[in-house]
């Protein structure tokens, strides 16, 4: 593999800016001084614990505990390796990449197949949308059925990148094979059909979208993954999927349908207080809303919402407006999405338009734009009385029998709540909706609960706990002498001449890097702080350091804890031993194999050494 230059590393990271690179994932705020919060991504969390320090360029979790650099951010969140990390920063901030003389640059075998899938996925929207602008059959057709059909102006066509496939493909397969991709990307991007045992040879490769509206899809980074084709009178009629309106890209290696929520790349800078998401059923939805100046609006992948799209929701923002069709479908989607809002911590309001059958988002804002949003908002139902109407649309007619159906569905929702207040209030909230003495809604309730193999209450987490960090030997001399040769750097070489490396205990990361870096020192080789990549020799390493970088510790005396460490490390390497001989000199008069004079010199040499003044030689 290519060896990338020390200094490379350290150009990277002075031209990019920490806070630019995460801001892609987390929402961040302004935390005091030069620091920032947010969400961590790393664990699910209601209160941000995740903090962001540009100017030292580090990150830290002081939930998780999880702490890194630009790089080490990267590929924690795309799952990619220190090289390819490397590389995809410097493709994205337009930063040189050079290796070290005789490692090569990587070929396009050792290219990660993740990143040439995203370059791939970026031409291929190009080569789309260019045929759905050019001045031909198909380009013509396209433009009229998106602005007379659908009713979009051509700038919102340029602004998603809209394109467009004829009934042969348009040629992608062609441009691709032209740019030299790889028969692996080619094999797993999703957008042929290619036989196993075939030849990759443009007789051999199928075009998966013909006669098809392409509307691309971004991941949440803003990375175009697959696409969404609309079917039109184009469309083919040996198209395997000639029926179905639209139809998706497959999975991939960069795409999982649950995983992703369409706009939310651009929606989630739009969120905030007093401005939720508003959550729609379709990507051209979402288009119509962004069109007339909604822009928090988000829409899943043509599948049923999940419980992952909305843990990662809820990192940017917790408050989120559900607007279906006024159908019985929509109705239904979003009483299943409900429950999961609640369980992912959001706080859900539905949109619906009295009396209206067939409210359909699409025809609202193109008809009325953003002042139909307004209105139909005034009337929003909260969650409660959103469940409350459509599990007993008329509580003044139900019988005894139906009400009490419709309140043990109701408690299958009220339990997703992780909060014991907010399951109270809502069940205030329904008793009024429903007619019923809250004091009956609430025995019902506590008798749900105590049936055999239910739990008392959901867990107070969406997703999995926390990762407990690594053993880093916190809170040990060690851990303490290392943040002092981090942050007081010049006292690093004066401890290195006094600290024996047979006193440190090396059974945890601390006291490895302590050892490893007073060996440094004592070499006169210390690269600096900030250049330890190269002494660092896995994550839990770059992670422990990059935490004690980021901290700002306040050492009024780093003389005097180097002096009260190097005591305490000399007690626990000195101490065990003196005792073992005085141990043994208790039962010299009875093994006359012992040799007490020998003990007696050791101890005594011990206790000598025990007594001596600890303290770092002078400044050199």
């Amino acid at each position: 593999m290519p060896i990338i230059k020390p200094t490379c590393l350290r150009d990277l990271k002075l031209r990019v800016n920490l806070a630019d690179v995460v801001s892609r994932v987390v929402t961040l705020r302004k935390a005091g001084g030069t620091r920032l919060k947010g969400l961590c991504p790393f664990h699910a969390e209601k209160t941000p614990s995740f903090h962001v320090d540009s100017d030292k360029g580090l990150y830290h979790c002081f939930g998780c505990g999880k702490s890194g650099d630009t790089i080490a951010f990267v590929r924690e969140t795309e799952q990619l390796s220190f090289t390819e990390a490397v590389e995809a920063l410097g493709q994205r901030f337009s930063v040189p990449i050079e290796y070290e003389e005789g490692s090569g640059g990587p070929s396009r075998e050792e290219r990660s197949l993740r990143q040439e899938l995203f370059d791939l996925h970026e031409v291929a929207a190009e080569h789309f949308h260019q045929a759905f602008k050019a001045r031909d059959a198909t380009g013509d057709f396209m433009r009229a059925y998106w602005t007379d059909r659908r009713r979009f102006a051509g700038e919102i066509a340029d602004e998603f990148k809209i394109g467009a496939a004829d009934e042969q493909g348009s040629g992608l397969a062609a441009t691709l094979l032209k740019r030299k991709f790889s028969e692996a990307a080619l094999r797993q991007c999703g957008l042929f059909f290619i036989r196993e045992d075939a030849v990759l040879t443009l007789g051999g490769i199928r075009h998966r979208f013909r006669g098809r509206l392409m509307i691309p899809i971004r991941d949440h980074q803003g990375r175009i993954v697959a696409f969404t084709a609309r079917q039109t009178d184009r469309t083919p009629a040996d198209d395997p999927a000639h029926e179905a309106k639209y139809v998706n890209s497959p999975e991939t290696p960069i795409f999982t349908k649950g995983n992703l929520l369409f706009n939310l790349d651009r929606a989630r800078t739009a969120a905030g207080e007093g401005k939720p998401f508003v959550l729609v059923e379709g990507q051209l939805d979402a288009i119509r809303c962004w069109s007339v100046g909604l822009k928090t609006a988000i829409a899943p992948q043509g599948t049923s919402i999940t419980e992952g799209q909305l843990v990662l929701l809820r990192r940017y923002h917790t408050q989120i407006e559900c607007f279906f069709d006024g159908d019985a479908a929509g109705r239904k989607a979003a009483l299943r999405f409900l429950p999961m809002a609640l369980k992912a911590g959001l706080e859900a309001r539905f949109l619906t338009l009295a009396g209206a059958e067939k409210t359909d988002p699409d025809l609202l804002f193109l008809e009325r734009g953003l002042a139909g949003y307004e209105e139909v908002r005034r009337g929003a139902l909260s969650a409660m009385g959103f469940a409350c109407r459509a599990l007993l649309p008329a509580p003044e007619l139900a019988s005894p029998e139906l009400k009490g159906r419709a309140t043990q569905e109701l408690f299958e929702i009220v339990l997703q709540a992780e909060s014991a207040v907010a399951r109270s209030q809502f069940l205030a909230e329904a008793a009024g909706h429903l007619r019923l003495p809250l004091s009956a809604l609430q025995a019902d309730l506590v008798a749900r609960q105590a049936r055999p193999g239910r739990a008392a209450a959901p867990a107070a987490a969406a997703g999995p706990p926390p990762p407990a960090p690594a053993a880093s030997g916190r809170d040990t001399p060690e851990h303490h002498l290392l943040l002092i040769c981090l942050h007081v750097e010049t006292l690093g070489r004066r401890l290195s001449a006094v600290l024996p490396h047979e006193w440190i205990d090396a059974s945890h990361v601390a006291g490895v890097l302590l050892n490893r870096f007073l060996a440094e020192f004592e070499q006169d080789s210390w690269p600096g702080r900030d250049h330890l990549d190269p002494l660092l020799e896995n994550a839990v390493e770059r992670a422990l350091v990059a935490s004690l970088l980021f901290e700002n510790p306040r050492i009024e005396d780093p003389v005097k804890n180097c002096t009260e460490a190097l005591g305490l490390l000399r007690n626990r390497a000195l101490e065990p031993r003196l005792r073992q001989i005085e141990l043994a000199l208790a039962s010299a008069g009875a093994d006359s194999n012992i040799d007490a004079i020998s003990l007696i010199k050791q101890r005594s040499e011990l206790q000598r050494q025990l007594r001596s003044p600890l303290g770092l030689p002078a400044a050199g």
